[in-house]
């Protein structure tokens, strides 16, 4: 076995836990998917294609059928993921040896846990690179596959609230909202997000509340940034 497949089967083996917990939430989201009219042609497209599991989420609540609003989804998914710009401008050690095309082609497959699990075994060059190669591709598999399954699935059921899934939607964002406050800091930008995608909701027609609230929210967490850097030097 070549250093590269060594190091590539090394990222997709650590990635097995992970990946049973990311196919958890993709079973959620192929069943609400179904509950938001999406065709299992579709949900293939997106979870293959698009492959962004906070913005899939997103995006359901904006979905309907014959009538859909390309450039809301498209604003909406850019601001959930502006912090994927951020990420892949870290990973230059990782992907500085490639050619400019194999290296954008690869972020494809960033996402926070490769990313994370990458940085964290302070892996760079060829054998990094490796490395997320396989975390990223145990990453899209688990949510592709588990999406589709659970699109078939919620196929079966004719009554979703009978098992507390018109709720999940929900529950699903509590659950990744508190997992990001790490600190008082943060309670500011979703605050201020929340304040104002309701504002947005109460006043103006349609699901613009989304795009407003995300905007919002990412605005106050730059500021509180910015200002937290700021004192440090300071």
């Amino acid at each position: 076995m070549s250093e590269f497949s060594s190091y590539f089967w090394l990222g997709a083996r650590r990635f097995i836990p992970v990946a049973i917990s990311i196919a958890a939430y993709g079973l959620v989201w192929g069943m609400l998917a179904g509950q938001a009219g999406m065709s299992l042609i579709e949900v293939i497209a997106m979870s293959g294609l698009v492959y962004a599991g906070a913005s899939q989420f997103v995006v359901l609540d904006l979905w309907e059928p014959g009538q859909i609003p390309v450039v809301s989804i498209i604003i909406t998914a850019a601001i959930v993921n502006l912090r994927i710009v951020m990420m892949s401008a870290s990973f230059r050690p990782v992907v500085g040896h490639l050619r400019p095309l194999p290296a954008y082609a690869s972020m494809f497959l960033m996402s926070d846990e490769p990313w994370a699990m990458t940085m964290g075994e302070k892996l760079t060059g060829p054998k990094g690179f490796a490395f997320f190669l396989g975390t990223g591709f145990m990453c899209w598999s688990s949510w592709f596959v588990s999406t589709v399954i659970g699109r078939l699935a919620g196929g079966f059921l004719r009554n979703p609230e009978q098992f507390g899934l018109d709720f999940a939607f929900t529950a699903t964002f509590l659950v990744l909202l508190l997992g990001m406050v790490k600190g008082r800091g943060d309670l500011v930008p979703i605050a201020i997000g929340g304040l104002v995608a309701i504002a947005t909701a109460r006043l103006v027609p349609g699901n613009w509340y989304i795009i407003a609230g995300g905007l919002a929210g990412s605005l106050a967490g730059a500021i509180v940034e910015t200002r937290k850097g700021r004192a440090h030097v300071a």
